[in-house]
């Protein structure tokens, strides 16, 4: 590389429902990044999905405020302009992106789908992998074809809903029982979830599911300890020490996750070391069955009637505070916060530059 430093493109903000916390990992991420290797330029996507760009910077902002980019002109155009800056046979203006969107639009595959039009590099997933991460039902079609545990589960759209609600309910009870969980099938953030313990709870949830996407999923209920792995690689990849959530609430809510402070990590998980070597293994399968590359965070279940290990579903675009999950995971593996964003930008070259190698017509 030399002394040339790479321009770093941070996009954040962003249509979903995840926009303020988005904001507040932009604001982590650019205050941990070593300036003498990386220049930033900030891409702000308001929250009607227009885009903004800024100056490149070779300081951090003081205070997050700043990162909604209020100075900015409301230029679509020059934001999409600079992205794209790579396709006119111009010098690309910016050598990576960084895609720190939680939910829809950010980790689905749009926006990924967005970055290979422009042909520039990007840290995560690729488009597949972030929509099959995003689509519950589809990933776990995928864990089975893999071979992973999982707990039981049920699905449908919302127009056989409305066809025939009362043979999707007998269904439900027949396959999993009360209690269960209702979610939407595509949203991040735990959101538009709850627990159902009978009929009429069933019905109001499945309803409530539905006001936040076309399909729904529902699970069986597990007694279970909650453990989390980071993963990072491309074609080798490499599962870090296993985390433990001890939530204070009835399952790991928006609010335990983001709020309330009252969920604890220990990392490492209190598991002995044949049980921590098969959640790692797990990981990494289920990072596989997705098609993943870069960065993924895999939640399982440690059942406590058996100690079975059932994967729960993996997490394409992990929270990424220095105190989330996913880079605690990693500092308890021996890579600390600014080694982690090194790597995930090298994987992020490495992917991109394999794929310029590969021919897509008939030259």
């Amino acid at each position: 590389m030399g002394n040339a430093k790479l321009t770093v493109g941070l996009v954040y903000g962003g249509k979903s429902g995840e926009h303020e916390v988005s904001l507040q990992t932009a604001f982590a991420v650019m205050n941990s990044f070593d300036y003498d290797k990386y220049e930033i330029i900030p891409f702000y996507i308001s929250k009607q999905g227009l885009w903004k760009v800024g100056e490149k910077l070779s300081a951090p902002y003081s205070q997050v405020e700043q990162l909604k980019l209020a100075e900015a002109t409301e230029d679509m155009g020059t934001a999409l302009n600079v992205v794209f800056s790579g396709l006119s046979g111009a010098d690309k203006t910016v050598d990576v992106m960084f895609p720190l969107l939680h939910g829809t639009y950010g980790e689905d595959g749009t926006i990924q789908g967005l970055f290979e039009m422009a042909n520039i590099p990007y840290i995560g997933a690729g488009v597949l992998a972030s929509s099959a991460g995003m689509d519950k039902v589809v990933m776990k079609k995928l864990f089975a074809d893999a071979g992973l545990d999982q707990c039981e589960f049920c699905y449908f759209n919302i127009s056989a809903w409305k066809r025939k609600r009362h043979e999707l309910i007998v269904g439900v009870e027949d396959k999993l029982g009360y209690p269960v969980f209702v979610k939407p099938a595509n949203l991040g953030s735990s959101v538009g979830i709850s627990k159902a313990a009978d009929k009429d709870s069933l019905v109001k949830a499945i309803d409530f599911a539905f006001r936040y996407d076309t399909k729904v999923i529902i699970e069986e209920f597990v007694d279970a300890r909650e453990v989390e792995v980071g993963v990072l690689g491309n074609d080798e990849p490499e599962a870090s020490v296993p985390g433990e959530i001890v939530s204070s609430g009835e399952y790991y809510d928006y609010a335990a996750k983001y709020t309330d402070g009252k969920s604890q990590m220990m990392i490492p998980a209190p598991v002995d070391s044949e049980v921590a070597d098969r959640l790692r293994e797990s990981a990494i399968v289920a990072f596989r069955a997705i098609e993943g590359s870069g960065i993924t965070r895999a939640d399982f279940f440690l059942r406590k009637s058996d100690g079975k290990i059932l994967i729960n579903e993996v997490n394409t675009m992990p929270g990424f505070t220095p105190y989330s999950m996913y880079p605690l995971l990693w500092r308890e593996t021996g890579v600390s916060y600014r080694a982690l964003l090194d790597r995930m930008i090298e994987l992020a070259l490495e992917r991109y530059n394999f794929k310029q190698g590969l021919k897509y017509d008939n030259e």
